[in-house]
């Protein structure tokens, strides 16, 4: 297993299956855990936030039906195939890791899902917590994370 695990918002996990700023950045981290050199890991949550993403860009008319269905089935497929290859980490929603979550919701007045990502991202001791979130991005910077943005940090993320 690599030694390195970058921890992914549903932010910059989009950005694998939809062409957007940052999906360079992100295409890279998964062709690299797909070698073996780094583990990707997110939160089951974020499961469920992808697919919505996918679905609110088709209804935006920002995609076809046909191609929220496509990156729907993409990112599962691929999401099945890597945690087989054990270069992706799917991390539970457990109830002891939402208390933890909960300071973050006031001290940094965020969401319970971007909380959940630093909260899981603080005990994975991941390498580098990657989102194209600016608010995610600050708070995770402020509680002493790595913190990336795909669209603007592609040449720290390279280094990782």
């Amino acid at each position: 297993m690599a030694d390195k695990t970058v921890y992914l918002d549903s932010s910059a996990t989009v950005k694998r299956y939809l062409v957007e700023g940052g999906s360079e950045a992100v295409d890279a981290l998964y062709h690299r855990a797909e070698a073996g050199d780094l583990q990707l890991a997110f939160s089951q949550w974020n499961l469920g936030e992808v697919l919505g993403a996918f679905a609110k860009a088709q209804r935006r008319g920002m995609i076809t039906a046909r191609e929220m269905e496509t990156a729907s089935w993409t990112f599962i497929r691929e999401t099945l195939k890597l945690r087989g290859l054990r270069a992706l980490r799917l991390f539970p929603v457990r109830g002891d890791l939402l208390a933890r979550a909960i300071p973050l919701l006031f001290r940094h007045g965020l969401g319970q899902a971007d909380a959940l990502q630093i909260a899981s991202s603080k005990e994975l001791a991941a390498t580098a917590l990657i989102t194209a979130d600016q608010s995610l991005l600050r708070a995770a910077r402020a509680e002493g994370l790595s913190a990336l943005d795909p669209t603007i940090d592609r040449r720290g993320i390279e280094t990782l």
